[in-house]
């Protein structure tokens, strides 16, 4: 598969002198957990423990928070936690790191603090027990996935197709669409009743999600109709991952209370700048165009959306 390389230089790390901002910060219960919880930003919502004594957040594939907005450097900041007490650093990152509001080099966080990095992405920094972690992680999954399948709904994947829409056309980057559909899928409703084509979703979304890329957006856009958003990945790339997920379905047992429920997919693919768009819509008008083929071509394929001939 495709990967993008960012033309970030590399930036150095200093080593933090933490001795006097320890003094700073009260000790907290050794209940509470340190987190960040992403307010804005392409991965809006998701929530992440602060553990290990060094957390580094940026593009690069290594870090260990990695976000992929505008503005943020391959390494752009780092988080020190020393017994209860948490740090963060910026890296010699191009935009610099904000908290709440005031440019930083180093400097303690407080339960509340707004972290801002980049152009468009805002992290609060915050501690939470157990409890509430669940709580938050049930929060997230009700506004953002599908409540069926676990895949992101319908509107987290339209905004998030609007913003790498963008980061492609600004930066020239490969960006891949796959949408795909359940084969005959009224059929199987039919047939075998609505319970197996909720089982027939679930399940072809279960095998998706452990195919695709960390980094990719799988979502279901409605109906049977579901789709893979791939940044820096080309078209060709694309319509491979397309049909190792189609292999990996025709040889799946579909078994529904004992019965065997026959299921394909067809997959439509798509790619900027192959096809240049100017929105996420014309994406998704590219990537229908290349399904609705395979499909009246027979169904259980994959198609590959091509630009205009020179």
């Amino acid at each position: 598969m495709g990967s993008y390389s960012p033309d970030d230089d590399f930036e150095a790390t200093r080593v933090a002198n933490v001795g006097e901002l320890q003094k700073e910060l009260p000790a907290r219960s050794p209940k509470d957990r340190a987190y960040l919880i992403v307010l804005a930003g392409s991965n809006v919502g998701e929530m992440y423990r602060v553990e290990g004594a060094e957390i580094v957040i940026g593009r690069a594939s290594g870090t260990t928070i990695r976000l992929n907005d505008d503005g943020i450097s391959r390494r752009h900041a780092r988080l020190l936690q020393l017994d209860s007490q948490v740090l963060i650093e910026d890296l010699n990152s191009s935009n610099g790191t904000l908290v709440n509001g005031e440019q930083v080099t180093r400097v303690a966080l407080h339960d509340g603090d707004k972290i801002r990095l980049g152009s468009t992405t805002i992290l609060k920094f915050t501690y939470h027990d157990h409890l509430d972690e669940s709580f938050q992680q049930q929060m997230y999954d009700a506004a953002l996935r599908d409540a069926l399948t676990k895949a992101f709904n319908k509107k987290y994947f339209l905004d998030r197709l609007e913003t790498e829409v963008s980061y492609a056309r600004r930066h020239s980057a490969h960006l891949s669409l796959l949408m795909f559909d359940v084969d005959h899928f009224k059929r199987i409703n039919d047939t075998f009743g609505h319970l197996a084509g909720d089982y027939v979703l679930a399940r072809i979304a279960k095998i998706a999600s452990n195919t695709v890329r960390t980094e990719d957006v799988f979502a279901r856009y409605g109906g049977e109709e579901f789709g893979i958003l791939c940044r820096g990945v080309a078209l060709e790339n694309a319509g491979i991952l397309g049909e190792r997920l189609r292999l990996l379905i025709e040889g799946s047992v579909f078994e529904h209370e004992g019965v065997r429920v026959p299921t394909t997919i067809s997959v439509g693919v798509a790619a900027h700048p192959v096809v240049p768009v100017e929105s996420g819509l014309q994406l998704i008008a590219a990537a229908d165009e290349a399904l609705y083929e395979a499909k009246r071509t027979g169904r259980n394929r994959v198609l590959l959306k091509f630009g205009p001939k020179p």
